[in-house]
């Protein structure tokens, strides 16, 4: 009898165990809500106040807002091919959108439209060199991966992915200046020190990072 109940909560410890791992995998994802792809102001007027900022109010950017920056960002507007709101040469698709926030690091998964926590640290202050982005709500982090782009030479994949990364960076700003929020895209950056706090892998660059909230004022 001992011996059995002995095997019956060692099936059970296992099964518990094996149930708390896939609450914590799940829990590493998070579902964005519906992106919103109607209305907006007219695109004559954003374009007349798209602009960059350099103070944020430390406001938190509502999950809904959120959601609807990154499918505006780089997001998937043609679900039948997999392709983007932002082009990428030979459609590699090889950047990346990370979210540095107060919550912790995550990158954005276009085809699931949610995002995946890779670090729970608040990395802020660490993307870039500029004293407001270890305050502000949200820094992006365009990261391409050298992997997805075969065996182009050194010189053409840093062209082309710095291309993509600004086409992207563009929608944010087009994104904000209809919203009402402040933006500015950054290029001075520790991207060694950043690589390592963000864990990227070998074939993964840092290209530029992007700050995102609420006007100051």
């Amino acid at each position: 009898m001992t011996q059995y109940l002995n095997h019956v909560l060692t099936v059970c410890f296992v099964i518990i165990s094996m149930c708390s791992f896939c609450r914590a995998d799940d829990a590493t994802v998070m579902d964005l809500p519906e992106p919103r792809t109607t209305g907006g102001r007219p695109l004559m007027e954003v374009l007349r106040d798209r602009r960059s900022a350099r103070e944020f109010s430390r406001k938190e950017i509502p999950l809904q807002m959120l959601s609807d920056m990154l499918w505006a960002a780089w997001g998937v507007n043609r679900p039948e091919s997999g392709k983007r709101t932002a082009p990428s040469a030979v459609n590699w698709q090889e950047i990346d959108i990370y979210v540095a926030s107060a919550k912790g690091l995550h990158v954005y998964n276009a085809s699931e439209h949610s995002l995946r926590q890779v670090l729970s640290d608040d990395i802020r202050g660490f993307t870039g060199t500029q004293e407001f982005v270890k305050d502000a709500p949200i820094n992006f982090i365009f990261v391409a991966d050298y992997a997805r782009m075969g065996n182009r030479s050194q010189r053409d994949k840093d062209f082309y992915s710095a291309a993509d990364a600004g086409f992207i960076s563009q929608n944010v700003y087009l994104f904000c200046a209809s919203e009402g929020l402040a933006t500015v895209v950054r290029g001075a950056l520790n991207r060694g020190e950043m690589s390592k706090k963000m864990k990227l892998a070998s074939e993964q660059k840092v290209i530029l990072a992007q700050t995102v909230g609420y006007p100051a004022n």
